[in-house]
């Protein structure tokens, strides 16, 4: 008598799981539902939801990088591309980069390599982006480093110096410009409190 086929069953992806980048992809393929899946030194940190206390600060930052870099020809804003930084896979919130500069676009469309300015909004992640992610970043080469953390209402901006993030301290108005980008600043008192008009005026 044959012997009766078996379909091979595909694992699903979950947080914790230590994959290959090829398998982390073929899992993540799969799965539709999830939001964002990540993967660091080997170990996949997913979302499954995102929720307003993350999309409005999100929605926010998204606005103010993408006023800076309209009408500037060498840059782009992207909003949670997917970006390959030698052995991680990360997706982060926002990511400002030069077309020619320290990153590159890959044949299917992700990023390759550090873009120069990377932005994350903390709210359950506020750990994971701290402590993971901040390293993946800095070993690979991340030249400057954005976090919002939502329920510590705090806005924290760094620079890649000697391989070790230091912060970008604020003027005595309270702006703070990016080293990568001159003329990128965020009114940071403002965009804590939502005031968006008061935020593109900075700019």
């Amino acid at each position: 008598m044959a012997t009766p086929h078996v379909e091979a069953k595909i694992p699903p992806l979950e947080s914790g799981d230590l994959l290959t980048r090829e398998e982390f992809y073929r899992r993540w393929d799969l799965h539709p539902e999830i939001k964002k899946a990540e993967r660091i030194n080997g170990r996949v940190f997913l979302e499954m939801t995102v929720r307003r206390k993350h999309a409005r600060p999100h929605g926010n930052l998204s606005a103010w990088l993408g006023v800076f870099a309209a009408g500037r020809e060498n840059l782009e804003s992207l909003l949670e591309a997917t970006v390959r930084l030698a052995d991680d896979d990360l997706q982060p919130d926002l990511v400002l980069r030069f077309l020619e500069g320290s990153s590159s676009v890959g044949e299917d469309d992700c990023v390759e390599g550090p873009p120069e300015l990377v932005v994350e909004v903390s709210a359950s992640s506020v750990a994971h982006d701290l402590n993971q992610k901040n390293e993946a970043y800095r070993r690979n080469g991340v030249a400057e480093y954005l976090v919002w953390q939502v329920f510590e209402n705090r806005i924290d901006w760094w620079q890649l110096t000697d391989d070790e993030y230091v912060a970008i301290e604020p003027n005595p108005e309270g702006v703070i410009e990016s080293r990568q980008f001159p003329g990128l600043r965020l009114k940071r008192d403002a965009m804590l409190a939502g005031d968006m008009a008061a935020v593109l005026a900075a700019l």
